[in-house]
């Protein structure tokens, strides 16, 4: 990949600047000053994988945001979350199908011998990084309870 996913990230910044698109604009600032946040927090400047887990981040907090608006009937606000979602979602890799879950939850048990749910948190350790911005973790994690149960 020759534009990293910060560079893309800016590049739609500017296109939605010229298009006067201000929704996604501001959700586009959102995203670069999360990253930004912690690069500065950091002293670091982030790889392709790291803003991925920033994003991971921000969209588990929309998540979240959008139960609580939806049960407390804000459909205006839950618009926006849902909106910010979808926006973020364009920027993380394809998510993992139900199989290939499956397939790397039994790898990740037989590698790090896992045989009970005590052993949950090795099992995902294994797999944070090769699933991370692809897979629900909490989904994830209760697959795995349920297969070392």
């Amino acid at each position: 990949m020759s534009d990293s996913l910060k560079q893309r990230i800016q590049n739609d910044m500017k296109s939605a600047m010229r298009a006067k698109e201000k929704q996604r604009l501001g959700a586009i600032r959102l995203i670069t000053a999360a990253i930004k946040q912690r690069e500065v927090d950091e002293r670091i400047s982030l790889d392709d994988a790291q803003v991925i887990a920033v994003l991971d981040k921000m969209l588990k907090q929309r998540r979240d945001s959008l139960a609580q608006y939806e049960k407390a009937d804000r459909q205006d606000l839950a618009e926006q979350e849902a909106f910010e979602i979808k926006l973020i979602q364009e920027y993380l890799p394809q998510p993992l199908s139900e199989a290939e879950l499956a397939d790397l939850i039994e790898a990740a048990i037989k590698e790090t011998g896992a045989s009970s749910v005590k052993q949950l948190g090795k099992v995902m350790g294994h797999l944070k990084p090769k699933v991370q911005g692809r897979a629900d973790m909490r989904a994830l994690s209760a697959s795995i309870k349920q297969r070392l149960s």
